[in-house]
């Protein structure tokens, strides 16, 4: 299982630049204004840059601790990553450049202000990494409810994501969703056809796993039958 990093940064003097261009007087500054959008200042743009660096920081020892099995070490340099992502203004993160997508030069600056909510950010990208990656650990800690929940936070960031969808199914499948882990499954197959064969192991070990299931809780029941003819039969 690997964990990618991410590492998007902007230079200093390219920060510089968009600041400047952001805090000066200018024809996109009063759209702004017009379309009643807050516009970052200079202070709150130098903010946002030193909390999605540390937050990159933090992820990077979270995927190294998860790389040499310390895991409860990981999750919390991804909680610590969570803490310094969360709340982080989209409007100075699109002024510092550091949207998932650029914006065609021919849409207007109310525009972009205006979709600055639907924009995924840089943030947004390293949030559905973490979560993702706590979604592991809690894996490795059979903490099995608490990886479905973060898989479905990186889900949210990202429905395509295949490692959060094979996380999501193998937990389900442990708490026996059967029916849910292979929805989960066979999403996977839809979003990453090269990971069938993974996905198609991985039902297959769960179909095995349920039948067991069901052999154990019917002995079960056959046990809890035949005690209760015998005592019918003393009474």
């Amino acid at each position: 299982m690997s964990l990618s990093n991410t590492d998007t940064s902007v230079s200093t003097t390219q920060a510089s630049e968009i600041i400047e261009s952001v805090s000066s007087p200018g024809v996109v500054q009063d759209s702004l204004r017009d379309a009643n959008v807050k516009v970052p200042t200079q202070a709150e743009l130098s903010t946002v840059e030193s909390k999605l660096a540390t937050a990159r920081s933090k992820k990077d020892s979270g995927d190294a601790a998860f790389k040499v099995g310390d895991v409860k070490s990981a999750l919390r340099s991804y909680h610590e990553t969570l803490l310094y992502l969360h709340g982080i203004d989209k409007n100075a993160l699109k002024s510092l450049g550091m949207g998932g997508s650029s914006s065609p030069s021919s849409i207007s600056a109310v525009d972009q202000a205006a979709g600055a909510k639907d924009v995924t950010t840089e943030a947004d990208v390293i949030l559905e990494k973490v979560y993702a990656n706590m979604s592991a650990c809690h894996i490795k800690q059979e903490n099995w409810k608490r990886a479905v929940d973060t898989a479905d936070k990186a889900l949210g960031k990202n429905a395509a994501n295949s490692k959060a969808l094979f996380r999501k199914a193998k937990a389900l499948g442990e708490l026996g969703f059967f029916e849910k882990a292979e929805t989960a499954l066979n999403e996977i197959k839809k979003v990453a056809p090269n990971e069938a064969p993974m996905a198609d192991a991985e039902l297959a070990r769960q179909k095995t796993m349920d039948r067991e299931r069901q052999k154990v809780h019917d002995q079960k029941m056959r046990g809890w039958l035949s005690r209760e003819k015998k005592q019918a039969a003393h009474e």
